[in-house]
């Protein structure tokens, strides 16, 4: 088998390519939880820490909302706080292909150093490498935090009955890089940001969270199917709950894309004790970027994930297939 793009989509190829080769020969028990961030017990009375690494190779590199620089900064504290953790401190390392203009740089760095202020934290260790290449720009982040005391949620702890929270609007990111890459005239701006206010007024209110985390590659169905599958129940999601602009939309329509299938990078999905589920939509409906926050579905018994229809059933929502278009981070 040789590698193509659909083992980077977030979809189904990616988890075979982690599991039949990272996971067969670098795997342990905390690895193996595939979570958003490894979440590790420094000792009985230290707590415990998170810690996360990601990458970042958009196209292009500066956007509609955002840029490489953001997106790099906000991607790694919502993975982070994915966890139930507070960020404390983030790593950089820049690969800058040869003939990238300083300005660009400089714009891109700027809009890293916000996006830290915003989200409360600091890079405290970075590293550059210059390449051949056509003037492009790669990012990879790391990030470490510390568990709130008393917090605890993960992906094999959904149970029947859970509500399902969306922090806000489906496929916003995902439409702004794919406009820019097909070079389409639209005010479709993407919605990265750091979610840090969000998950911080659900914990200070001591909601019950069963899990959490950010919608990126793959989307709601694919992140949605992997909860379900770790905690062996099923999902049932109202189509009408489902908050999506009407810009999106139009995009989706005139390009046959489907938002359950389009990446973010600055929403939460969340799994919400059944008697805590109103109280965290508002919580999260007054948060900074939670104003579009909908109850969006259920946990039930049973296995996979479901959606509502317009004739009243029920169609399988599987997890993504082949190649999400474009590459979105």
């Amino acid at each position: 088998m040789k590698i193509n793009m659909t083992h980077g989509s977030g979809g189904q190829a990616t988890s075979e390519l982690i599991r039949d080769i990272f996971a067969a020969r670098l795997g342990n028990s905390i690895l193996s939880r595939m979570e958003d961030a490894a979440v590790l017990q420094l000792d009985s009375k230290k707590g415990r820490i998170a810690y996360t690494t990601d990458s970042f190779v958009v196209t292009p590199l500066i956007f509609k909302g955002g840029d490489i620089g953001r997106l790099a900064v906000c991607g790694t504290v919502n993975d982070l706080l994915a966890m139930g953790a507070k960020p404390l401190a983030l790593s950089a390392g820049f690969i800058i292909e040869e003939g990238m203009d300083t300005k660009v740089l400089e714009q891109i760095v700027d809009s890293m150093a916000m996006a830290l202020k915003e989200a409360g934290t600091q890079i405290v260790a970075a590293d550059t490498k210059v390449i051949e290449g056509r003037g492009g720009l790669y990012i990879n982040t790391s990030g470490i935090g510390y568990v709130y005391e008393g917090v605890s949620f993960g992906a094999s702890m959904l149970k029947p009955g859970d509500g399902l929270i969306l922090s806000g609007t489906l496929g916003d990111h995902h439409a702004c890089i794919l406009s820019h890459r097909m070079e389409i005239e639209n005010d479709i701006e993407s919605d990265v940001a750091p979610l840090n206010g969000m998950v911080e007024a659900l914990i200070n209110h001591r909601i019950r969270i069963r899990a959490m985390r950010d919608i990126t590659r793959g989307g709601l169905a694919t992140v949605l199917n992997e909860l379900c599958e770790a905690s062996g129940v099923s999902a049932i999601i109202d189509h009408k709950a489902i908050p999506v602009k009407e810009t999106v939309k139009g995009l989706c329509g005139i390009l046959g894309l489907d938002p359950l299938y389009m990446g973010n990078e600055g929403k939460m999905l969340m799994a919400v004790h059944p008697e805590d589920t109103q109280k965290a939509l508002e919580i999260i409906k007054n948060a900074p970027y939670g104003e579009s926050a909908a109850l969006i579905g259920w946990v039930k018994e049973g296995k996979g994930v479901y959606q509502t229809t317009e004739t009243g059933s029920l169609r399988t929502i599987p997890v993504l297939y082949g190649e999400g278009l474009p590459r979105i981070c």
